[in-house]
């Protein structure tokens, strides 16, 4: 069961895929379009959920002192606290509201990443089990055909088809047998058919199968033909290569390049430079979202560990260095769709409660995403600036109509001696 995953794979992204190499023969710039149509596609879907999170996280400290105050006040009364959170949750905003738009793309998500892990970007993999069982055995071997689940298959730029894995006598053999791995559509048309009628001549195109478990039981000669050797549990695996694996694009040497180090030792600069850039926006998109600035001690140390934890990650489980590039351009998308975002000011209602708090506390500081933030900070500054250069006439004044007062007093004695004389 793969959620409609694999028809969104064959029906939207590789035909997509398919439309923009049309147009610039370059599979590089084919997943950067890809990346794109898909980001702007779920941009409304995005932007839901991140307008919701940046109201949760102003509204938050407000939302819990209500909670709390319904919770003392209605404790004995489950009916009336039940109706009066449903009044908050109106009022400020449902925290799960944002999971929905999240829930609604992750289908559409995951269906990308599985057209690039697939054929063109890197190679297909079909394992297949095999019951090695005794010659004393044999009466309970049964024959069927045995067929794998179907994957696309590019066998030329613009040409694919599903193909699977057949076994024409099955996954169970007897000690002595022999059987051969089929590629083959649905339709029965084979693989190397497909690959001769639309392949390209200058590309050789050739599947490989080797043993993963159980070397000693089993047998490939130079042909591909299975040879069942000793009894017990094998498995085979047959790679057909992707055509554009090889391929680079930018300063990336080759788009199904999997992990940092090579089986030499060698670094793979290019992976790791987009491991690090990833970690770099995952890191800002944090700031401009608000995640990074929270109350809690211990979630601040959670929160710029995150883009360390998920980079390292893809150390230890390295992935196709075109679904890296994917991802660092959605990370990219991503990081600007917040900074939009958040310029935006927010809903009427809630910014009126955020006054009213201000107005009752007057020490909240201002979060970094909230419009006017910089402005509020200069103002401040402006403002004791002025009172403090105003300070300054006004002890000057004070201290001017001191000293006219007593010389006002000083003459009016002197006159009044004069009229006594």
């Amino acid at each position: 069961m793969d959620f409609g995953i694999g028809f969104l794979t064959n029906n939207i992204m590789l035909p997509i895929l398919d439309f923009f190499y049309g147009i610039v023969p370059s599979y590089g710039l084919a997943i950067v379009a890809l990346t794109l149509v898909i980001r702007f596609a779920l941009y409304p879907l995005n932007a839901g959920s991140i307008r919701n999170m940046r109201r949760m996280k102003v509204a938050q400290p407000m939302m819990q002192k209500r909670v709390k105050e319904v919770q003392e006040r209605y404790k004995d009364d489950p009916a009336k606290m039940q109706a009066e959170m449903g009044q908050v949750y109106k009022e400020f905003g449902n925290p799960l509201a944002g999971c929905f738009p999240v829930l609604l793309q992750m289908p559409i998500l995951f269906a990308l990443f599985a057209t690039l892990r697939g054929s063109p970007f890197a190679d297909v993999s079909y394992p297949i089990n095999l019951q090695i069982l005794p010659q004393d055995k044999i009466e309970q071997v049964q024959p069927q055909v045995f067929s794998s689940k179907p994957n696309t298959i590019y066998v030329s730029d613009g040409n694919h088809f599903p193909v699977s894995a057949v076994l024409p006598s099955g996954t169970q053999l007897a000690v002595g047998e022999q059987t051969d791995v089929r590629l083959q559509t649905p339709e029965g048309r084979p693989l190397e058919q497909l690959a001769e009628q639309y392949g390209d001549t200058d590309t050789p195109f050739e599947p490989r199968i080797e043993v993963t478990k159980g070397e000693n039981l089993v047998e490939i000669d130079d042909s591909g033909r299975i040879t069942a050797v000793a009894p017990g549990d094998a498995t085979v695996q047959v790679k057909v290569p992707g055509l554009a694996s090889n391929k680079g694009f930018l300063f990336i040497k080759a788009l199904g390049r999997v992990g940092v180090m090579g089986p030499d030792g060698d670094i793979h600069w290019d992976i790791l430079g987009m491991v690090l850039f990833f970690g770099v926006s995952l890191y800002v998109n944090q700031l401009l979202s608000g995640q990074s600035a929270t109350d809690n001690p211990q979630q601040n140390v959670v929160n710029k560990m995150t883009p360390v934890l998920f980079s390292g990650m893809f150390l230890f489980f390295p992935l196709p260095a075109g679904v890296l590039m994917y991802m660092v351009l959605a990370n990219v998308f991503q990081t600007a769709q917040s900074f939009i975002l958040s310029r935006e000011p927010l809903p009427e209602n809630l910014q009126k409660l955020v006054d009213e708090e201000n107005a009752k506390s007057g020490d909240r500081e201002q979060l970094a995403f909230e419009p006017g933030a910089k402005k509020s900070v200069a103002s401040k500054s402006g403002e004791k600036g002025a009172s403090a250069k105003s300070e300054k006439p006004t002890k000057a004044k004070r201290a001017e109509s001191r000293k006219n007062t007593g010389s006002k007093k000083r003459s009016s004695g002197s006159k009044k001696q004069v009229s006594k004389n």
